[in-house]
């Protein structure tokens, strides 16, 4: 590996290099830059380092910023202040300036005659600054300190950089187990009830379109944060789990459901409710923004409604958790536009009139006004997952 790389002339080394024009340096050692226009004070500098250090020489600005802009950067810059053209300070203005260069530690280097302004040489970005003719052990002991502080950043941003990827990862891993677990729970509760078809997937597109038009109101931006919009959306699919607890001569009849057969098939939002509650006490989950705990809740409250009639608490008004309204708005929707065994598809206009009677009876008012901004995405998701025939 060439000392000089190549960055300046055969004349050049020939003025301060003394015997070979090359030296072969091993590989790892830490790499120097030196910038002065004086051959003298390159060589004494290059006697007290080039044993430690790989090194780059550069005997003005000009040249020292295009080894910079290079591949190979130097680990540290030893920089000569009084240079003809660009000096010292506009140097280091120009390697702080470069995001590529700005982690370069900066040495000045500054006769013993001249008036150093230190306020000036570390505003342009210096680390430290040595005086001519230059002490060896100093020299040695600054560029080792500054060296090496250098390289413990880097390597605790590698390790940052490290932790961070598989933070990422395992965040990954937790939203995919999440979602497997949705998406199971929700298909098992799909086995047990012929009819609700692409019901689970419509909800979940009508609960995030809601919840994202209900998160531009400051009545509901400080709660429907994109996290939690992204949680109600994962979440919503378990909003019918109770019924796998449901009698099959209930949930699978034929027909309109009897004034007893109904109070059985109200029991699914509490037994919903229950069983997502045991899945938290068994993940010991105490996170407030937990999956679960928005899956508890809108199992446990989609059947409630705003004047209170709903079950099965007969929770009113602002007491109903908001996924819950939200869940309502997209449930009864679904409901209303799907065929049924005992009933007859609704047209998508029909559904939107009859949900808007209902404000401030069963459905949150504010809701239905967000709900009637985006009602036209509500038939666009009825209709891209229609049920098969």
């Amino acid at each position: 590996m060439e000392i000089f790389n190549g960055e300046i002339t055969r004349e050049e080394l020939k003025i301060f290099v003394k015997g070979d024009e090359q030296m072969i340096v091993k590989d790892g050692k830490p790499l120097l830059l030196i910038v002065d226009d004086t051959p003298e004070n390159i060589d004494v500098l290059r006697g007290i380092l080039s044993s430690e250090y790989r090194l780059k020489i550069a005997v003005n600005g000009e040249k020292a910023l295009r080894i910079l802009s290079g591949s190979d950067k130097p680990d540290l810059v030893i920089l000569d202040i009084m240079m003809p053209e660009i000096d010292g300070f506009e140097v280091c203005r120009r390697i702080k300036s470069d995001p590529a260069t700005a982690g370069i530690p900066v040495i000045f280097v500054t006769a013993k005659d001249q008036v150093f302004d230190e306020t000036r040489g570390f505003a342009a970005g210096a680390v430290d600054y040595l005086t001519k003719p230059v002490i060896p052990e100093i020299v040695v002991a600054r560029v080792k300190t500054h060296v090496e502080l250098k390289l413990a950043r880097e390597e605790i941003e590698r390790n940052n950089a490290i932790l961070e990827e598989r933070v990422k990862e395992r965040t990954s891993e937790i939203a995919l187990t999440q979602d497997v677990t949705i998406q199971c729970l929700a298909a098992l509760a799909e086995t047990r009830d012929t009819e609700t078809g692409r019901h689970i997937l419509r909800t979940q597109q009508y609960m995030k379109i809601l919840a994202e038009a209900a998160s531009k109101r400051d009545k509901f931006s400080s709660i429907l944060t994109p996290p939690v919009v992204e949680l109600l959306y994962k979440s919503a699919a378990l909003h019918d789990i109770g019924k796998v607890g449901i009698p099959d001569r209930v949930l699978l009849k034929p027909g309109k459901l009897s004034p007893e057969e109904f109070e059985e098939m109200k029991k699914h939002a509490q037994l919903g409710a229950d069983a997502i509650q045991k899945a938290e006490e068994v993940f010991g989950s105490v996170n407030k923004s937990s999956f679960l705990r928005y899956a508890r809740e809108i199992a446990a409250t989609h059947q409630e409604k705003w004047d209170g009639t709903g079950y099965p608490n007969g929770l009113k008004g602002d007491k109903i958790p908001l996924s819950g309204r939200l869940m309502a708005i997209a449930d009864v929707y679904d409901a209303l536009i799907s065929k049924r065994c005992y009933k007859k598809p609704l047209t998508h206009k029909d559904a939107v009139r009859i949900i808007s009677e209902e404000k401030e009876k069963h459905f949150d008012p504010d809701l239905i006004d967000c709900f009637l901004e985006v009602s036209n995405e509500f038939a666009k998701i009825a209709i891209s997952l229609n049920d098969p025939e």
